[in-house]
């Protein structure tokens, strides 16, 4: 895979607005855990890895990366069900390296196949030039909206 010049600002601060990264709009949980953004023009999201992402050896959280990921791969799944609801019901991650605060950390999801009632998803996080985790996952289609 090749790099992407814009995944790769561990020391550059350049504005991702201007990079054509648009913040995701959500008062849930990524409101907490953001701000993640995404490219309209590739389907790529990203996020810049601050203190809050943080585990207690001063890296990135697993956990936070696997919630980007989800985040990622179930936006992209809903895109693939054509806006049908979908819920995670598997997703594997596999740590690689580590995320460093300060890092701008990205993820291009993949449709792997879409049937009637599932869409199975993968896509590999990284730091500019590192790999940092592999992400692998189903996503069921909804046919009627949780209440």
């Amino acid at each position: 895979m090749e790099t992407d010049p814009t995944m790769t600002c561990e020391t550059d601060p350049f504005d991702p607005n201007d990079a054509g990264w648009a913040p995701i709009e959500d008062a849930g949980f990524i409101a907490h855990i953001g701000p993640v953004h995404r490219r309209a023009s590739d389907g790529a999201y990203a996020f810049r890895a601050e203190q809050k992402h943080a585990n207690l050896i001063g890296v990135v959280h697993g956990g936070m990366l696997m919630s980007f990921a989800d985040r990622a791969l179930g936006e992209t799944a809903m895109r693939a069900a054509d806006g049908a609801n979908c819920v995670t019901i598997q997703l594997e991650m596999k740590f690689i390296d580590v995320g460093r605060l300060g890092d701008w950390i990205g993820i291009g999801p993949l449709v792997v196949k879409r049937t009637g009632s599932l869409v199975f998803m993968r896509g590999d996080v990284r730091a500019g030039g590192r790999l940092l985790a592999s992400a692998d996952g189903v996503w069921k289609i909804l046919r009627r909206r949780p209440s």
